[in-house]
Order: structure tokens, then C-alpha cells, then sequence
């Protein structure tokens, strides 16, 4: 079993299109969600030091880089599409609400994952019923996370971006670099 995991991987656009960047990301939390379902299928429990180093990297995005991402939706892309006052962005206003509900689901399922994780991780095995509650809430995640993106990517990124100015696009991504310690053209802050 080969699993390929990449944290720090170098995004396919950068700070300048802030929802690109966004969609980037959502195939990072694809690739570490399938990183952990493929950890959890593991038929005995048994960490071997190729899952160990699978699990480990998965973990820390979902705790370290995954929350970022929320925050760049929730604070700095919905906000602004709020404030427009624009009766054509209703539809997106009401797809927003349902995916600030879906962040706060999933956020209660990596919860229960990571404190899994972080024991699996130290006894280097699991017992059957913890791999049975770690699996079930991974294929919560993927069922959410599947429904979650698509939205995101098919109808509220370009919907933001025929909606939102320049200036606001450009604001997006200088507080995205500042969320990760850096300034919008890549260098450290």
C-alpha cells in the first residue's frame, strides 16, 4: 500500500486568486481524507510506519491548515458577500449558511478523529470498536465533505467571483497569506 501525502505541497495558484486557492485546498482535504479512510481500513488496527507517517501528516492538516481554510470562508469570503446587499447573491447568502453548518459538523467529526488518531497513534494498534467509530465518522466526512465542496466549487466561488470586486478578491487573499504567516506575494511576514 502506497500512500503519497503531501503537507507545505506548493498550491496551483496563489494569494492573487484567493478562490482558486480555496478550490486548491479542497483537493488537499480530499487527498487527506482519503489518506485517513485508507489508514482506517487497516485490518488488524496495526499502525505499520508507512500508515504511522499517513496518519500523522493527515491529523496535523486537519488540526493546523484545515481550520485556515475555514476561516478564510467564514471570515473573509462570506462576510464580504454579505455586506454586497445584493438581492442576485440571496441564493449564495443561502447556500453560505448551509455550508457554515457543514463546517461546524465537520469540525465536531475530526474532533472525535483526531482524539482516535492521537491514541492510535501512541499504542500504535486499535481495538475493533474504535476502528469501527473511526471508520464511520471518516465516511461521515467524505459524505459531507463530498456535498460541501461541490457546492463550493460549482456554485459559490464563481458565484463570488462574478459578484465581488477586485478590491475584494485582493483583500480575500492578503488576510489568507496573513492567516498562514506570510505576505500576499509569498514571503514571510
Amino acid at each position: 500500500m502506497t500512500m503519497h501525502v503531501q503537507i507545505g505541497h506548493t498550491p496551483d495558484r496563489g494569494f492573487d486568486d484567493p478562490l482558486g486557492l480555496m478550490s486548491d485546498c479542497h483537493r488537499r482535504i480530499e487527498s487527506f481524507l482519503a489518506a485517513l479512510q485508507r489508514v482506517a481500513e487497516t485490518p488488524d488496527g496495526r499502525l505499520d510506519d508507512e500508515r504511522r507517517r499517513a496518519l500523522s501528516a493527515a491529523l496535523a492538516y486537519f488540526r493546523d491548515a484545515a481550520p485556515k481554510h475555514t476561516a478564510d470562508e467564514e471570515e473573509s469570503l462570506i462576510p464580504r458577500l454579505r455586506a454586497l446587499g445584493d438581492e442576485r447573491v440571496r441564493p449564495l447568502l443561502a447556500a453560505a449558511e448551509h455550508l457554515e453548518r457543514d463546517h461546524a459538523l465537520a469540525e465536531a467529526l475530526h474532533a472525535r478523529v483526531e482524539r482516535i488518531g492521537e491514541v492510535w497513534l501512541r499504542k500504535g494498534s486499535l481495538p475493533e470498536e474504535a476502528l469501527v467509530a473511526v471508520r464511520r465518522d471518516l465516511a461521515a466526512l467524505h459524505g459531507l465533505y463530498t456535498a460541501h465542496i461541490a457546492l463550493e466549487d460549482d456554485r459559490l466561488f464563481p458565484g463570488a467571483r462574478a459578484a465581488l470586486s477586485e478590491a475584494d478578491l485582493a483583500a480575500i487573499g492578503r488576510e489568507m497569506a496573513q492567516r498562514r504567516g506570510i505576505d500576499a506575494q509569498g514571503g514571510s511576514v
